[in-house]
Parts: structure tokens; C-alpha cells; sequence
């Protein structure tokens, strides 16, 4: 695919304004220049590459996701160079910003009543594999499942803040929804320097943080703080907990309020998941015990303007040009 050589290689950038306030080395990994604007491209590519090696779909079939948006955007833009139809099944809190973009690119949504978990009736990864199940020539990607997701991640992301940071990374904090991400840059980043630091990022009342500590998912019957693109009802097969050190838990209000006050101190608009890192690092400073030699890293998923109303209360899309990226 062309898009392929456009995908990647995002900008690792100091910023001044978190280093100062904080005492330390804090840089932000930028997802948002990717061609699909997040870090969705990575895992997209991985499995759709994986996808047509293995015959598991052909030109004019359907490629089917189960997603919070963003990798149904990635998706939906690289399925025109493959010549597929694409068919999204997004929960009724994805964002109106996410659902436009889809609706551009040309993918068919379903919207569910949640994203719980494959054994869900009403839920974005049932419905989705039901779906590819029942009809010819359409393949499930599963991004919650697909192990091409972590690939993606540890082929590409890893090496690119090992190589960026001068092999001086000491912490990374990710925002955690499938777990690829995490747990791709987990593995490499382990693999050089077994000290660095990984530390997950979800909303009050996702199971990760429970099953980090006990090995054990815990059913407390809780709805998990709606913060997008991360948490979780369920364990998915592409989080490894091995490689994690540490996870936080974070509050929606919260983390919008930080998403505002980052915009107001930067001039930056950041997305949902992006916000809730930044809640964590402000939450748990004091735990973290960094000090003026450490570089941490902030890994930024997507760009605010996807989360104009959610986080920003505007409804334009062109409010957000006046704001840097992120």
C-alpha cells in the first residue's frame, strides 16, 4: 500500500511548558501525524497487510472492525488502495467528530449499544463478528484479539522512542484500550532496558489495573468512566501484562478539565486518551519520583479536534485551526 510510507516516524517533542512545570524531561509522542491522524494507522496496516498475505479477504470484500473510531478511520482509508469495502460497529458514545470522518471515507457504521466484549449480544465486537461470520467475503480484523496489533507496535513504535530519545527513555505512559500499544512498546522497550518504566492509563473502573495486581478480572458489575478510545469490561487478548509496570486510573471530569487547562497553558488541543495521560502524570507526580535526568514519555494517540464537543464544547470543525496540534 502507498499509504504505508507515510505511516510512522511521528515527531518525539520536548515540551517545555510539562519540563518546566514538573522539573524533568517530558516529551510528547505525537500520533496525530500519521496519515489517518492517530496512531490507529500502525495497527491498521499490520493487520490489513496480515489480511491479504493470509487470503483471509479479497478486492471487493468487506473489512469489518469493532472500534471506538479511530481504527475504523485508519481502516476505511486504507481499504480504497486495497479496493474493500469497510463496515465499522461503533458504540453510541464514539464521537460525532469519529462518525463524520467515517462516513467521508466511505465506511458503512453500525452503532451498538456498547463495546463489552465478544460474548455481548449488544456489543460492537459481537455484532461485528457476527457479521463477518454471516457474510461472504467480509474478514473481522478484531483489533482486541488480532496479535498483528502488538506488531505493529513493537516493529515500529518501540524502536522510534528507543531511537528519538537517545536511548534515554526512563518512562512511557500510554493510554490503554485494546492494549497493543502498550504492550508493542512494552516488549521492545523491556527488551533494551529492562528499568524503563511502563505505566498504563485508564478510566475509573476498567479492569486492567485490578488485573494487573490480582491476575484476575475482577466483576464488579461497574460501568467504567467514559473516556474514549480507552478502558475496558473485559480483558483482551492483545494486552500483556508482563511488560507493564504500573497502572492508573484517572476521572473523565478530570481529564476533560486537564484536556482545557493543556489548551489554555499550550495553545494545543489534544484528544480523549491523550487528556487522560496527562491527568495520570498530574495525579501521580509525586509516586513517579522523577528527577531532572529522566525522560518520560507522553504518548499522544490523536488530535483534539476529533473531541471538538466532547472536551472543547465547540461545534465547528474549523474552531480547531486556530490551535496548534498537539
Amino acid at each position: 500500500m502507498l499509504i504505508e510510507k507515510k505511516i510512522g516516524n511521528t515527531p518525539l517533542t520536548r515540551c517545555p511548558f510539562l519540563s518546566d512545570k514538573f522539573r524533568t524531561n517530558i516529551y510528547i509522542k505525537d500520533e496525530s501525524f500519521n496519515p489517518g491522524k492517530s496512531s490507529k494507522d500502525r495497527a491498521a496496516y499490520f493487520m490489513l497487510e496480515d489480511a491479504i498475505k493470509g487470503n483471509k479477504v479479497s478486492p471487493g470484500g468487506t473489512i469489518v472492525e469493532a472500534s471506538s473510531g479511530n481504527t475504523g478511520i485508519s481502516i476505511a482509508l486504507m481499504a480504497r488502495e486495497l479496493g474493500c469495502r469497510v463496515k465499522i460497529f461503533v458504540s453510541k458514545t464514539c464521537s460525532a467528530e469519529k462518525r463524520a470522518l467515517l462516513e467521508e471515507y466511505g465506511a458503512s457504521i453500525e452503532i451498538c449499544d456498547n463495546s463489552f466484549g465478544l460474548h455481548v449480544f449488544n456489543s460492537t465486537q459481537y455484532q461485528a463478528q457476527a457479521y463477518a461470520a454471516n457474510n461472504e467475503n467480509a474478514y473481522f480484523t478484531n483489533q482486541y484479539y488480532n496479535s498483528a496489533n502488538i506488531k505493529a507496535h513493537y516493529r515500529t513504535t518501540g524502536p522510534e522512542l528507543w531511537e528519538q530519545t537517545n536511548q534515554r527513555i526512563s518512562h512511557v505512559m500510554v493510554g490503554v484500550g485494546t492494549g497493543g500499544s502498550i504492550s508493542g512498546i512494552g516488549r521492545y522497550l523491556k527488551e533494551q532496558n529492562s528499568a524503563i518504566r511502563i505505566i498504563g492509563v485508564e478510566p475509573i473502573n476498567s479492569v486492567y489495573q485490578a488485573y494487573l495486581v490480582d491476575g484476575a478480572l475482577a466483576h464488579s458489575g461497574l460501568v467504567h468512566d467514559a473516556i474514549e478510545g480507552i478502558g475496558r469490561t473485559f480483558i483482551p487478548g492483545t494486552f500483556d501484562a508482563q511488560v507493564v509496570d504500573t497502572i492508573y486510573q484517572v476521572d473523565e471530569e478530570r481529564t476533560k478539565q486537564c484536556a482545557q487547562d493543556h489548551r489554555a497553558d499550550t495553545n494545543r488541543l489534544i484528544g480523549f486518551s491523550s487528556a487522560a495521560v496527562l491527568a495520570a502524570l498530574e495525579q501521580n507526580i509525586d509516586e513517579l519520583k522523577l528527577s531532572s535526568e529522566d525522560h518520560l514519555v507522553l504518548y499522544f494517540p490523536d488530535h483534539g479536534d476529533r473531541y471538538l464537543q466532547k472536551l472543547y464544547n465547540q461545534t465547528e470543525r474549523e474552531d480547531s485551526e486556530t490551535f496548534e496540534t498537539s
